[in-house]
C-alpha cells in the first residue's frame, strides 16, 4: 500500500480545541444577553401595555404597536433557538426555524416602517426625543429597520457559510437593539447629557455592547473575526449617519412626504 492509499485520520489541531467550543458558546449565551435586555427594556410594555416611560400609547396605533412587539418577541425568541440547536447539532430543525425567522424578520421591516411613520404622525408636533422633534427622530426607527432587513437578507444569502451567518444574524439585531436598550434608565443615565449623547443618541450603549462582544469574542478565540469587526464598525458608523442626517433639510423633505 502506497502513501496516496492511506486517509489520515480526521483531527482538530490541540490548539484550536478551546477557541472552536469557545466560539460555539459565545452566540447562544450572547443571545441569551440580548433577550433578557429587550425584556428589561420593553418590561412596561410587557407588564403594563404601556409605552416609554410609563404613558399609555397613543389608541391610533395602540394595535400596530402590539402586533410590532409581539414579531418582535418572536425574533428575539427565535434569535434564543437557533444558536442553541445548533449547539446541540439539530441543523435540519434549524434551517425549518430560519425559514419562519426570514418570514418574521420581513414582517417586522414592514411593521418598523409603519410604527416608525404612524408614531411621528401621532405625536404631539411641540414634543422632543433625544433632542429631535418627532418628524427628526423618524429617522432613527426607518433606517434601523432598513439596517435590519439588509443584515438579515445578507445572513439569509449566506446561509450556507456559518461564519458569515450567524455573523449578519447577530449584527441585524444588534441594528435594532437601540430600541429597548435605549429604554433602560440605569444605562441612559450614565451618558445622557454629554457629547456621546450628541454624537449617538439612543444608539451609544448598543455600540458599547457590541464593542465589548467583539472583544469578549475575540479574547475567547484568540483571533479577531473579521466579518463582526467590520459590521460593528458598520454600526458605529450608520448611528453617526442617522444621528446627522435627522435634523437636516434633506430629512426634512423626504419626511414631509410620510408625515404630513
Amino acid at each position: 500500500m502506497t502513501a496516496t492509499n492511506v486517509i489520515a485520520p480526521n483531527r482538530t489541531h490541540p490548539g484550536k480545541q478551546p477557541a472552536f467550543k469557545a466560539a460555539r458558546v459565545f452566540y447562544p449565551l450572547t443571545c441569551v444577553i440580548l433577550f433578557a435586555l429587550a425584556i428589561i427594556g420593553f418590561g412596561r410594555f410587557f407588564v403594563h401595555g404601556q409605552a416609554y416611560p410609563g404613558r399609555e400609547i397613543a389608541p391610533p396605533i395602540k394595535t400596530l404597536v402590539i402586533v410590532h412587539g409581539i414579531a418582535m418577541t418572536l425574533w428575539m425568541l427565535i434569535l434564543v433557538v437557533q444558536p442553541a440547536l445548533i449547539f446541540r447539532r439539530k441543523h435540519r430543525l434549524h434551517m425549518a426555524v430560519g425559514k419562519f425567522g426570514a418570514a418574521i424578520a420581513a414582517v417586522i421591516v414592514v411593521l418598523g416602517l409603519m410604527v416608525g411613520v404612524r408614531s411621528a404622525i401621532v405625536a404631539p408636533s411641540e414634543a422632543i426625543i433625544w433632542g429631535f422633534s418627532p418628524k427628526q427622530f423618524m429617522a432613527v426607527p426607518l433606517l434601523s429597520v432598513l439596517i435590519f432587513g439588509a443584515f438579515i437578507a445578507l445572513g439569509v444569502y449566506f446561509r450556507r457559510k456559518p461564519a458569515i451567518h450567524r455573523n449578519m444574524m447577530l449584527l441585524g439585531t444588534l441594528s435594532i437593539m437601540s430600541a429597548p436598550i435605549s429604554r433602560i434608565d440605569m444605562l441612559n443615565n450614565i451618558y445622557v447629557g454629554g457629547v456621546w449623547e450628541q454624537w449617538f443618541g439612543p444608539f451609544f450603549m448598543t455600540l458599547i455592547l457590541s464593542a465589548v462582544l467583539l472583544l469578549v469574542r475575540s479574547a475567547l478565540t484568540r483571533s479577531i473575526d473579521r466579518v463582526f469587526a467590520v459590521g460593528v464598525a458598520f454600526l458605529i458608523a450608520s448611528s453617526i449617519f442617522i444621528m446627522q442626517i435627522a435634523p437636516t433639510r434633506a430629512w426634512d423633505v423626504f419626511a414631509s412626504l410620510l408625515v404630513p
